[in-house]
């Protein structure tokens, strides 16, 4: 298995780069936002995926956004094209927002994802959260939000506060959800 790639970018065109890495080029799949943020020796952490027809690369510059994507594709009926394009549209902190306000009208905005599948990938997603939700999320504000719910509140009601609380201490982002939860 293919778990990374370090090397220089040949070319790029819309979802996919040719990487070369030592004289091997490789056609790696990728994020829209992933292919504009990407230079030369850059670090490509590899998604390989084997099937009947081929091999497929699914290449990534943040370990959050692998760690998404990874996810997606557990869940039925999402196969990689979906997954990207998630991707693509949402970066791994949007996307858990979307999950924990149940937004499924923003989910549907992607192409490929009608009301249905966009309501059941909400539904399938929340239980996996914590992988990617781990990642994205500094030490303070997770602390915040584990003290919020251990006081009984849901954290639709709260995560959209603490996500942009700028207070650098946990106590301190508690006291300011607490004022507008009341």
């Amino acid at each position: 298995m293919i778990a990374g790639l370090i090397g220089n970018v040949y070319s790029k065109s819309g979802n996919s780069v040719l990487f070369n890495v030592n004289g091997v080029i490789y056609e790696v799949f990728m994020s829209i936002n992933a292919i504009t943020n990407l230079k030369d020796n850059d670090i490509l952490l590899i998604t390989q995926i084997i099937r009947e027809d081929g091999s497929f690369l699914y290449g990534f510059l943040q370990k959050n956004e692998k760690d998404l994507f990874d996810t997606l594709i557990k869940i039925n009926g999402i196969g990689p094209k979906v997954a990207m394009a998630i991707c693509s549209s949402f970066n791994p902190s949007e996307f858990i927002s979307i999950a924990y306000n149940n937004d499924f009208m923003s989910l549907k905005k992607v192409p490929g994802i009608g009301e249905k599948m966009a309501k059941r990938i909400i539904v399938e997603i929340s239980g996996k959260l914590e992988s990617i939700d781990s990642i994205s999320i500094p030490q303070h504000k997770k602390e915040a939000i584990q003290a919020l719910e251990s006081l009984g509140f849901k954290r639709n009601d709260f995560m959209k506060i603490v996500e942009n609380s700028t207070h650098l201490e946990a106590q301190d982002i508690i006291k300011e959800a607490l004022k507008h939860l009341k």
